[in-house]
């Protein structure tokens, strides 16, 4: 099989399918969404903040596909919930959900305020979990779908200066496994992937040597 025709196949690979995406307006999540709408499918894109989303909406609608913004708050659960009806009002149902939604602030234990460990534990935990409250119904509705949620190896190896995101993602992990047995009687699937690591704003921002250009990463 020829590239044009591969590209051409897979671009099908899904059609008509609908698909939730967390973090949707930046890094990894912008990536996931825009490589899924060019395979067909229609993805609601979600984040706390409107801009970066509606930056991703216009990019997945200007290549020809279909998209919609949904500004959500994944540690909030009646926003969690108005997010996964309003991508079952606009587009009829749901196929799989990437939850991607994270916070990663780096401080070793005698700066990590109770404040932070809250708020770093309710988004990268409680938010995964919110998302699949919500979301595990209509999958079962639908027959079957998918749940990926990113996780991390700090959720396995930790970091001197991650211990509350490396607490969380660990969690997650187990909430995972927990979650895809629990489920494989309905046909649904519920992984964790481990990235790479990503030249996002915020890793850019940290990365970055004292008047060193982004071209040295």
């Amino acid at each position: 099989m020829n590239r044009d025709m591969e590209g051409a196949n897979m671009a099908k690979r899904l059609e008509d399918k609908v698909g939730i995406i967390t973090g949707g307006g930046t890094g990894i999540g912008r990536g996931v969404a825009e490589m899924l709408a060019r395979e067909g499918c229609r993805v609601v894109v979600a984040g706390r903040r409107q801009a970066p989303l509606d930056e991703t909406v216009a990019a997945i609608v200007g290549s020809g596909g279909e998209a919609r913004a949904l500004s959500t708050d994944v540690t909030v659960e009646s926003q969690v919930q108005a997010l996964v009806e309003g991508a079952v009002e606009t587009y009829g149902g749901l196929d799989l959900v990437i939850s991607n939604a994270g916070l990663y602030p780096r401080m070793e234990l005698p700066e990590l305020t109770e404040e932070v460990w809250d708020l770093t534990v309710d988004v990268n935990l409680k938010g995964h979990y919110m998302i699949a409250r919500h979301c595990i119904p209509r999958l079962q509705t639908r027959g079957g779908g998918s749940i990926v949620f990113v996780g991390s190896v700090h959720g396995y190896m930790g970091g001197s200066d991650v211990l509350a995101y490396a607490s969380a993602k660990g969690g997650l992990w187990t909430m995972t496994r927990n979650l895809a047995r629990t489920y494989a009687r309905d046909q649904i699937t519920v992984n964790y992937i481990n990235p790479g690591w990503v030249a996002s704003e915020g890793e850019v921002v940290h990365r970055r040597e004292p008047g060193s250009p982004d071209e040295w990463l």
